[in-house]
C-alpha cells in the first residue's frame, strides 16, 4: 500500500471509519435492499473517502476544493438515505445517531477545507 499524504489527514481517517460504520449498519438491512438503499449508501460513503483522496492529489486549489465539495454532497446523500431507512424501519435510532455524528463531523472538516 502506498504511503501518500492524504492518509495522514484526520478527515481521511474519519472518513475511513465512516465507510466501515456504513457497511456495518447496512449489513443489517433486509436482503431485499441489497440493490437499493444498501448499495446507494455504501457507494456514497465510498465516494466521500475517494473524493477526499483524489482531491488531495490535485495540484490546483480550485480542483482540490471541488473534490471536497463533492465529498460533502455525498454526505448529504447519506443523510437523506438514513431518513428513508428510519422511515422503513431498516435503521435503528441509535445507528442513525452514530451516522449523523460522522456526517456532522465530516461536513465540518470538509467545509473548512473548501473555504
Amino acid at each position: 500500500m502506498l504511503e501518500l499524504n492524504h492518509k495522514k489527514l484526520d478527515v481521511y481517517k474519519v472518513a475511513l471509519l465512516f465507510v466501515s460504520e456504513v457497511y456495518q449498519v447496512t449489513g443489517r438491512f433486509p436482503p431485499a435492499e441489497k440493490f437499493g438503499l444498501v448499495q446507494q449508501m455504501r457507494r456514497a460513503a465510498v465516494s466521500v473517502l475517494s473524493n477526499i483522496a483524489e482531491g488531495c492529489s490535485r495540484k490546483s486549489i480550485a480542483e482540490r476544493k471541488r473534490f471536497f465539495e463533492i465529498s460533502r454532497g455525498s454526505l448529504i446523500e447519506i443523510d437523506a438515505q438514513t431518513e428513508i431507512s428510519i422511515m422503513q424501519h431498516f435503521l435503528s435510532v441509535s445507528d442513525k445517531e452514530v451516522i449523523d455524528q460522522f456526517i456532522l463531523r465530516l461536513f465540518q472538516m470538509l467545509s473548512k477545507m473548501t473555504s
